[in-house]
């Protein structure tokens, strides 16, 4: 009788930790599938001019890429396009470097710095053909956008606009409607789940306005018939190191980790006319059909989800029934059904 209990209790013992497990796996997984259904993410960075003078335009882009790298976004999911290559100037007093503040506390251009497409690649057609995937056959897969129905992708673009277009390398112009054709494009062929769209530019509202694909969410950092300012200096640099907007941005994306559960709609709170000395200009967010903008992470765009995705390619066989509750549920789990995140025991 006393082995016979002390069987009994250690299968009583055994199913308490099969079911702690269970919740466990379950309260891990929960919100991920509430908060969002996509499984990758994926950022494009455009600077889109050249010229000293335009410091910081790459200075932009690069503080966007610095980011997005430290919140988790690989460069095998980053297109990194940059229209001139600062850090080699012959007039940057700090060579083979780049800073987005005078202080120079943060080197964004560091040693492992991917850039995609540079200097003359930095072209209209080829933004374009990233975006929906009309590339040259024989195009690394670096250069190219994979992305697919389950992707949130973030674009973000600076350069020097105006009403209805973004200029590229001061020799083409991006027009405001192909622009909005192509995100319309990416949404007939699949080519994301979410999208977020960011410009700083001069009258940046005049290229978000036309933009009417569901599931897009755009946002100018000036409306039509403003100027978007820069922010400040460097005296040795001698040029402007970065743009108010985007310096407001990166103010908040530096308090953001990883984990964290600060929403899009706060980083929106923060782009103070006040501070940004223009009015922020917002796409059409009754066109965001998804879930509200209160629900939407900061990391959904700017990190990598790392979600559980399950893969099942048979029917369930029949199980028998196992020596503990552990082993009746995975039974149920057909042989060929694959865990692709592993989970912390």
């Amino acid at each position: 009788n006393a082995e016979y209990g002390q069987h009994f209790y250690k299968r009583i013992k055994l199913r308490r930790m099969s079911v702690t497990r269970l919740i466990y796996i379950l309260l891990t997984l929960l919100p991920s599938l509430l908060s969002s259904s996509h499984t990758n993410n994926w950022a494009v960075i455009v600077d889109a001019s050249r010229y000293w003078f335009n410091y910081r335009h790459v200075a932009n882009a690069l503080s966007i890429y610095y980011s997005v790298k430290r919140l988790g976004i690989p460069d095998s999911h980053i297109i990194l396009m940059l229209s001139d290559d600062m850090a080699c100037n012959p007039r940057n007093p700090t060579s083979a470097q780049i800073f987005n503040n005078r202080d120079r506390h943060v080197q964004i251009y560091p040693d492992d710095v991917e850039v995609d497409y540079r200097d003359s690649e930095v072209t209209v057609e080829n933004f374009f053909r990233v975006l929906t995937d009309r590339l040259p056959e024989g195009t690394p897969r670096s250069k190219r956008l994979m992305s697919d129905e389950h992707s949130n992708i973030l674009v973000y673009l600076t350069g020097h606009g105006g009403d209805g277009f973004l200029k590229f390398q001061d020799t083409e112009e991006m027009n405001a409607m192909e622009l909005a054709d192509v995100f319309q494009q990416m949404h007939e062929k699949k080519r994301y789940n979410e999208l977020l769209f960011m410009i700083d530019t001069c009258q940046a509202g005049s290229m978000v306005l036309p933009i009417k694909s569901p599931n897009i969410i755009g946002v100018g950092s000036s409306t039509v018939g403003q100027d978007s300012l820069s922010h400040h200096g460097d005296q040795e640099i001698g040029v402007y190191v970065i743009d108010r907007w985007t310096y407001y941005t990166l103010d908040f994306l530096e308090q953001v980790r990883p984990n964290s559960q600060a929403k899009l709609n706060e980083l929106f709170r923060v782009y103070s006319t006040a501070d940004i000395r223009s009015t922020p200009q917002y796409s059409n967010l009754k066109l965001f059909q998804s879930r509200p903008i209160n629900k939407i992470l900061i990391t959904d765009f700017f990190g990598s989800v790392r979600q559980t995705v399950l893969y099942n390619e048979g029917p369930v066989e029949p199980a028998p029934v196992g020596q503990t509750l552990e082993d009746d549920l995975l039974m149920l789990v057909p042989a060929n059904l694959e865990m692709v995140t592993q989970l912390p025991f």
